[in-house]
């Protein structure tokens, strides 16, 4: 599964700073999952390069907000909303939809007509993607137990406005869902060109401030902070 994918080096005013592109290999995917609409989330030319046949699931609403999807028919798009449970494979997989706090127009004019969204996969394990989340009062409900948690914890730039979710809260977030295992994402990649200089550490040190607050609100989840091309089985490491 692809999860938000973003195969360029530069992206408007945001280039990558951290990281090799990721390898041809990783545009073949069974599903690819579309957290919301933000050019950095739902990258057209990415897109344009998985393999023909690939599944997409995506806010219901996408396709009239973003035109440029129309010209991708060698995919297949599946517009979905919270409370969806969409099968996936042939192997017992279900993707269940959930709410996420975010703005989720195609910025910077685009209606508000398409939700931002997280996604659980269900399997032989339960995986959280929150995609871009604020906190909010009804998070452990909608994602329910889960294994293993995708959180983002910084963003591209100097600050992080309402919706997203920083060290201190992506670690409120950890406590209360409750996962066994979590990983942080969303931080130390892309950087907007000619700010290297403004608040660097925004840019280098969320990934390790998850960490240490993790270990205070939520001792019992094994958090892995992972490098540009590591893995790992939380189970395993567990």
């Amino acid at each position: 599964m692809l999860t938000d994918p973003l195969f360029v080096r530069r992206l408007a005013h945001l280039r990558r700073r951290r990281g090799a592109l990721p390898p041809p290999e990783a545009a073949v995917a069974d599903v690819v999952l579309l957290s919301h609409l933000h050019a950095d989330h739902l990258h057209v030319p990415s897109l344009a390069r998985l393999a023909p046949g690939t599944r997409a699931l995506l806010p219901r609403g996408a396709a009239r907000s973003v035109p440029g999807l129309r010209r991708l028919s060698h995919l297949r798009f599946t517009e979905v909303e919270p409370g969806d449970e969409v099968p996936v494979g042939d192997g017992g997989v279900v993707v269940r939809v959930v709410p996420a706090l975010h703005d989720g127009r195609r910025l910077p004019v685009g209606p508000h007509r398409s939700p931002a969204l997280g996604y659980v996969v269900q399997g032989a394990a339960r995986t959280y993607f929150a995609g871009d989340t604020g906190l909010f009062d009804a998070m452990a409900d909608e994602v329910g137990a889960v294994d293993v948690a995708l959180l983002p914890v910084g963003g591209w730039g100097p600050y992080l406005g309402h919706g997203h979710l920083d060290p201190a809260r992506a670690a409120e977030a950890l406590a209360r869902i409750a996962p066994r295992s979590a990983v942080p994402v969303h931080y130390g990649t892309y950087w907007p060109i000619g700010m290297d200089a403004v608040r660097p550490h925004e840019f280098h040190t969320p990934g390790d401030e998850f960490v240490r607050q993790a270990a205070r609100r939520a001792p019992d989840v094994a958090v892995h902070r992972l490098a540009h091309g590591e893995s790992v089985r939380p189970e395993a490491a567990r």
